[in-house]
């Protein structure tokens, strides 16, 4: 919930939702609801868990881990 006209308090979603349309929604058909949204939940667990973030050059996990 951003203030009204400040775009600046939804950058970080609205750049997480750009890139889960253009490597995950525009890219598959879905037969029904059900699984849309467990592919939804796979594709959530690779973003957090798998996948490599130029800015971090590893997983935000994996990052998270390195300064516990």
């Amino acid at each position: 919930m951003s203030r009204k006209g400040n775009c600046l308090d939804n950058a970080m979603m609205e750049s997480f939702f750009g890139t889960l349309k253009s490597e995950f929604v525009y890219l598959h058909k879905y037969r029904n609801k059900d699984m849309f949204v467990s592919a939804l939940d796979k594709y959530i667990a690779y973003y957090n868990n798998e996948r490599i973030k130029l800015r971090l050059k590893t997983s935000p996990v994996r990052f998270k881990e390195l300064f516990l």
